[in-house]
């Protein structure tokens, strides 16, 4: 069955834009003008990408998007941010709240749909890639990455991960006691180049250390070029 979008935005032109155009790139599309009836299509429907508009007319795009990364239902479900704004900081706070892309208006439909499939590429057939002749547990420390099961644990208890902090920390662990560069880090976990600033993976290592607890010790950043999990907890 192909893959399903919601497109939130409050733009009804645009909307019927990417609907259409989605359609034909092969998704299956659902629709909300605002934020409400996006939350409430989202808990009902379990799209596999959301289409976020941050500027809406009831609740804000971010709240929208904290409330999806509340609920253990659509917690992991990945969000593109659509936005007229492009002040980095609006960016970071989007990658802040758990966001898994950015696109700024106005936009390549043409290339919105290349991240629409990338974003779902990374939780789902890019994922058996990284299982392929791979141990199926990965840890350091208290730490322990279920690849079979894309289930991360601390101590033995579950700690709840977007599909981006999962394939991040992943990354990290397989590369024990080696560093990680940020280039290396975008081209694995987000399938991108340059094109996507590097403040993207320090923001998302800090929301993994903020979820991680004391176990972030085994994270340490390697100035200047990137990071790693140590062989061995620092002082």
């Amino acid at each position: 069955m192909p893959e399903s979008i919601l497109v939130v935005d409050d733009e009804k032109d645009l909307v019927d834009l990417l609907d259409y155009n989605l359609r034909q790139a092969g998704f299956r599309v659902t629709t909300a003008l605002n934020g409400k009836a996006a939350v409430d299509l989202a808990r009902r429907d379990k799209p596999h990408l959301v289409l976020l508009d941050l500027n809406l007319p009831d609740l804000s795009g971010t709240e929208v998007l904290k409330l999806l990364r509340g609920d253990p239902g659509t917690r992991a479900i990945p969000v593109i941010l659509l936005t007229a704004r492009n002040d980095e900081i609006d960016r970071l706070i989007g990658f802040e709240l758990g966001a898994d892309d950015y696109v700024t208006k106005p936009f390549s439909v043409r290339e919105l749909i290349l991240r629409v499939r990338a974003v779902i590429k990374r939780g789902g057939a890019s994922a058996e890639k990284w299982r392929e002749g791979d141990a199926q547990v990965h840890s350091a420390g208290p730490i322990e990455v279920d690849m079979a099961a894309h289930r991360v644990s601390v101590e033995g208890k579950a700690v709840e991960l977007t599909i981006t902090e999962f394939r991040l920390l992943a990354d990290l662990v397989r590369a024990r006691g080696r560093v990680r560069s940020r280039d290396a880090l975008l081209s694995e976990v987000w399938g991108y180049d340059s094109e996507v600033m590097s403040r993207t993976v320090d923001t998302h290592v800090r929301r993994l250390r903020e979820k991680l607890g004391p176990a972030s010790q085994w994270l340490e950043t390697v100035r200047g070029v990137g990071y790693r999990i140590l062989a061995a907890p620092t002082d």
